[in-house]
């Protein structure tokens, strides 16, 4: 990659954390495996080509924060996600993953539709016992079950249900880390307001 690519990287890493870790009302978004924010270099093939928040962004007096630096290879979870999304819709190439529960998830439905984005959910109790089994191999199922869910689109916001042991997460993707900051601040500034 080159020099200038990887500055402008950082930059825009720099900039969205800064616009989450000012987002007092996405504290309560944050979920207990805490958020990764992540973004992928064009064409990525693996963790190491995406950049992500070393030690994720947790919360620290009711507020987010980073508990460290934007690095490349610092996210698994939202950099493999990122990954598999890239080889459907390559220009989607940042992501945040935050809480779910019944309550937000029937919100954000409804938000989606509002505004016109393609929603979706992932049952995990649908995924195969093989895939389950297997070291690394949820993801691709994942990311296929949640665009299959969608109509053959890749979904702007989707969430997957729990399964044993994993905490239910929702995930939200755009084109660069400062456009998913801002929508997921938005998000967590409406979901406050709901009565």
């Amino acid at each position: 990659m080159k020099l200038d690519d990887e500055v402008q990287m950082y930059g825009k890493m720099a900039l969205a954390v800064d616009l989450i870790e000012r987002c007092e009302a996405f504290a309560f978004l944050i979920p207990e495996v805490r958020t990764n924010l992540v973004y992928a270099q064009p064409n990525a093939q693996a963790k190491d080509d995406v950049l992500g928040i070393d030690g994720r962004i947790t919360v620290v007096n009711g507020r987010p924060h980073a508990a460290g630096k934007p690095k490349f290879g610092a996210s698994s979870h939202m950099a493999r996600l990122m990954v598999e999304i890239g080889k459907t819709d390559s220009t989607l190439r940042a992501g945040v993953n935050f809480a779910n529960n019944q309550a937000l998830a029937s919100w954000l439905e409804k938000y989606c539709e509002a505004k016109g984005w393609v929603f979706s959910v992932i049952d995990r109790s649908k995924e195969p016992r093989e895939i389950k089994d297997a070291e690394g191999a949820s993801m691709p199922w994942k990311v296929q079950e949640a665009i299959d869910a969608a109509g053959g689109r890749v979904p702007k916001i989707f969430y997957e249900t729990g399964a044993v042991g994993k905490e239910p997460v929702s995930v939200l993707v755009g084109p660069d880390p400062i456009g998913v900051a801002k929508d997921i601040c938005e998000i967590a500034r409406r979901y406050r307001e709901t009565p």
